[in-house]
């Protein structure tokens, strides 16, 4: 198992979270915990499910009848590190109680009825687990250029994209709650970054590069494009309609892939000077 998962960190850590085998296309992150008796850090790759702000994971141990080392070591000591594969930062490890536990672990088992082959499988309650990121999103991002962030951010986005027209395919006509959260977690996540975006990246470049300025114009008008079209997936994704969520997001990826094209042509040639 020890060989297996570091072949997994690797091959995560060397293709931007992306894993070949059994692995591909899954929502997979790495969790780093300190351990509960040796204190020396430990990376497990993780399952998750999104969760807005935060990212939950289930301590299923494949099933076994006793907890994974990591959840004893997150309840010796909380504080872990989180590779999403697009980002690396420091998180608080939350167990969740019984009531939102259960709440969670059915969404869970409606999208991906393996976790409940794991739960009868044993006699324990398979512990979940909210990662509470402990300071604003992409702060202790992994080390690299402004230009190599760019990159691994719009790769983020293009993988998210693809996974949820998958579920999407793969679910009944009514949406449900699992996919909900993910595409609202997608929607919330576009948000954040185009705003981060034009308040801080786009206003950098401007005052290094004045010529400029015209591109930065079109591409924040093509963020205000792209909100109205996450707008509409957001109320599609609350309207719990499969059909109506699977066209926005064929929409907003049409839109979103140019959107991201446009930006590698015009800025990374501009940001990989600085």
């Amino acid at each position: 198992m020890n060989e297996f998962n570091n072949w997994v960190i690797e091959q995560f850590r060397a293709n931007g979270g992306r894993v070949d085998g059994p692995f591909e296309g899954a929502r997979l992150l790495l969790l780093t915990t300190t351990g509960a008796r040796s204190g020396r850090r430990h990376t497990t790759p993780l399952g998750y499910l999104p969760d807005g702000e935060r990212v939950l994971v289930i301590g299923s141990a494949g099933g076994a009848d006793f907890h994974p080392a990591w959840f004893h070591n997150v309840r010796a000591d909380p504080r872990v590190t989180v590779e999403d594969g697009a980002f690396t930062y420091e998180a608080d490890a939350v167990v969740l109680d019984r009531a939102e536990r259960d709440a969670v672990f059915a969404r869970a088992v409606a999208a991906e009825p393996g976790w409940d082959e794991y739960q009868r499988a044993t006699s324990r309650i398979l512990p979940v687990v909210a990662l509470v990121p402990a300071g604003p999103p992409g702060a202790d991002s992994a080390p690299g250029s402004v230009a190599d962030m760019l990159v691994r951010v719009h790769a983020a986005f293009r993988t998210e994209l693809r996974r949820l027209r998958s579920e999407l395919s793969g679910s009944g006509t009514t949406l449900g709650a699992q996919l909900r959260i993910n595409c609202l977690t997608l929607c919330q996540g576009l948000h954040n970054h185009h705003v981060g975006e034009d308040a801080g990246l786009f206003a950098a470049i401007i005052d290094r590069h004045p010529e400029a300025s015209d591109v930065v114009a079109r591409l924040t008008a093509e963020h205000e494009r792209i909100a109205e079209t996450v707008e509409q997936l957001r109320l599609a994704a609350r309207a719990e309609s499969r059909d109506l969520a699977r066209a926005e997001i064929d929409r907003l990826t049409a839109e979103l892939e140019q959107h991201l094209d446009d930006e590698e042509e015009w800025l990374l040639p501009l940001l990989r000077t600085w």
